[in-house]
């Protein structure tokens, strides 16, 4: 069995080592954190370094996977993924065998699809994005790289989620709309519109940032 690092702790963390451990594809060599962590544990595995490690890290493993959270802006996930993008090493996709992932949808690389979610048939999610719990993309949707799809969303048949937006739980988009670039969708919003780049979008007082 191969062997993976994670990088990023917290709660998210904790999630994705019980979806990594489901899928049983890799075992867990230790996780990335804040240097004051380092020694510590989480869910039984050390945490063995911090960014600056990264480098020295990829000399000796091969894959890697983000399990930072994302909540809202996410430079910290993109400013990680491109670290290990240019240390070339392997992002792979993880996907727990308690979700549905249609053979005629594409994942790309370094996402996650967490327990109950499911991805209909044409469907399209980019590289490191969450999928995360009881989530569904349906037929012909679009994810763009670095979104979160939070908790219970649901996507609507041929909507596309434009690159680095984040989609609060419970929030409801639409057949055939957009959500514009770097946008943040409220919790339990229904989403009936088009929204546009950069924008917070509540159902009220919606605002650019």
């Amino acid at each position: 069995m191969d062997t993976i690092i994670l990088i990023g702790g917290g709660g998210h963390c904790s999630s994705c080592i019980d979806v990594i451990e489901q899928e049983n594809r890799f075992q867990i060599a230790g996780i990335v954190d804040m240097p004051d962590k380092i020694g510590k544990n989480q869910l039984g595995y050390p945490i063995i370094g911090c960014d600056e490690d990264l480098p020295q890290l990829a000399k000796t493993y091969q894959f890697f996977l983000l399990t930072l959270g994302q909540i809202k802006p996410p430079q910290r996930r993109i400013t990680l993924y491109n670290i290990l993008l240019k240390l070339q090493v392997n992002l792979p996709t993880i996907v727990s065998p308690r979700a549905y992932i249609s053979p005629h949808a594409c994942i790309y690389d370094g996402t996650i699809v967490m327990h109950n979610a499911l991805i209909n048939a044409g469907a399209t999610v980019g590289a490191n994005c969450i999928i995360n719990s009881c989530a569904l993309i349906e037929h012909d949707a679009q994810i763009g790289d670095h979104c979160h799809i939070s908790t219970n969303t649901t996507v609507n048949g041929g909507s596309i989620i434009a690159g680095e937006s984040f989609v609060g739980s419970g929030a409801v988009i639409k057949d055939n709309i957009r959500i514009g670039h770097r946008s943040i969708i409220g919790a339990g919003v229904r989403v009936m519109e088009t929204v546009p780049d950069n924008t917070l979008y509540t159902g009220k007082n919606n605002r650019k940032y």
